[in-house]
């Protein structure tokens, strides 16, 4: 039996709170690696991009980015960005999802039923990040952040994303494994 194994019988032993706060220390270190994943991909992902394409306006649904940045003329947070932003996100939640699953919940739940939950939970946030990062990019590009403001966006977007997704994972993820007989 591993490490974190003992670690989460020990939790058991100590009670439903303690289970609880076990998995939210497990579920903040599961999260740092999606953290990680959402901030700083889309840096790598942009940098075969052209500038033109970084930062060409555009607008669908409720997406859009077509004013230029009052400062520079140029529309700081454009397709390419935008592209490379909602792909790291996307990247950062497969990522959670099997990590959490498996590692902090201890979970056996049914794949078939609960992906297809994350997904819209995460599309939701996903649609919600998308509307709110091009603001947030521009806001900082305007007070004089354009370097950091890609990284303060993902930011402020994974922070709002960690603390939404903890009770919505501790529901679907609520099915333990079963215990495997030790021979």
């Amino acid at each position: 039996m591993g490490k974190l194994n003992q670690i989460d019988k020990a939790a058991e032993g100590k009670g439903s709170f303690i289970v609880t706060v076990w998995q939210f220390v497990k579920f903040i270190f599961v999260s740092l690696i999606a953290f990680v994943i959402q901030t700083f991909l889309p840096y790598l992902i942009k940098l075969p991009m052209s500038e033109d394409f970084l930062h060409q306006p555009y607008k669908f649904w409720i997406f859009e980015n077509e004013a230029p940045d009052a400062v520079t003329g140029v529309i700081a947070a454009g397709l390419g960005v935008f592209i490379a932003a909602n792909a790291s996100n996307i990247l950062a939640q497969i990522v959670s999802f099997f990590i959490n699953r498996d590692k902090t919940f201890n979970s056996d739940a049914n794949i078939a039923v609960t992906l297809p939950i994350y997904i819209v939970f995460t599309i939701a946030l996903i649609c919600f990040s998308a509307w709110l990062s091009p603001t947030l990019i521009t806001f900082f590009c305007n007070h004089n952040l354009e370097g950091a403001s890609l990284a303060l966006s993902g930011a402020i977007c994974g922070a709002i994303q960690f603390f939404l997704y903890f009770p919505v994972d501790k529901i679907l993820f609520s099915k333990k494994k079963e215990e495997k007989a030790e021979n």
